[in-house]
Order: C-alpha cells, then structure tokens, then sequence
C-alpha cells in the first residue's frame, strides 16, 4: 500500500466518470450499477471486471462504516488501467489489518489489495479519499 498521490491520468481514452452518492445503505448498490455501466461502455464483457465491483463495494461500504459516509466515487481510465476513487467525509485513515480466522467481517481493504495493483488513500478538503487501480484487459 502506498499513501501518495493517485497515480497520474494521462492520455485519458474516456471521459471520467463522477457519481454522487446517497448517504444510506444504497450506495454501494449504486456505484456498482455506475461502475458497472461505464465498464461495459468500454467494451468489456461482464466477466472481465467482477474484481473491480467487488472492489467498489468494499471501499464504498467501508466510506460508509468507517468514513462519516461516502460522498462520491471516480472512475478514471487511461493507459490500459482504470483508477477508481471513493471519496467521504471522514478523518479517520484506513488501516489495512489481517482479520481474525472467526470474524465474519474486516476483510474489506485486504479484498482491495489482493484484487488491485495498488491501493492507497489520500487526505482532501472535507475528508479523504480512498483509490484502487486495476489493470484493464484487452478488448
């Protein structure tokens, strides 16, 4: 895990994608509805990108647990890898911790690593922001 800056976007092939998200329970249904639309307007098949939902669902319920609630989500893509953000309004940084054999739950950034390239996280105005970057296969 690195805690610099998002890797920089060049050359970027679609236009980025920025959704507001609600402060209920529904968020992470709805930024993988979003993600999962722009996904397949790139012209990947379904199949190809089940890491990158799973992934937004993580970081989006943990906005939602840990954060004082997710604000929005950006997907960028360029140079063959897609960046995804989830911003909220917490001070609180993740912290990426092995869970105990018998806990059901705080997998959710160790699911995030193991399915990305990098992760990391980034303090902004009104919060922070917590981003993933997936290599995108060839279409």
């Amino acid at each position: 895990m690195t805690t610099s800056k998002t890797p920089p976007c060049t050359d970027v092939a679609v236009p980025p994608l920025r959704v507001l998200l609600p402060a209920d329970v529904t968020a992470p249904a709805l930024a993988r509805h979003e993600v999962r639309a722009a996904l397949l307007r790139l012209g990947l098949q379904e199949r190809q990108f089940d890491d990158v939902l799973l992934a937004t669902s993580e970081l989006v319920t943990n906005a939602f647990e840990h954060g004082e609630r997710p604000q929005r989500l950006e997907l960028e893509c360029a140079d063959g890898r897609l960046t995804l953000r989830v911003h909220d309004t917490g001070r609180m940084l993740p912290r990426l911790r092995a869970p105990l054999p018998g806990e059901a739950r705080s997998r959710g950034l160790v699911l995030v690593q193991a399915l990305s390239l990098d992760w990391g996280f980034e303090r902004c105005p009104g919060g922070k922001y917590v981003w993933a970057v997936f290599q995108l296969p060839d279409v």
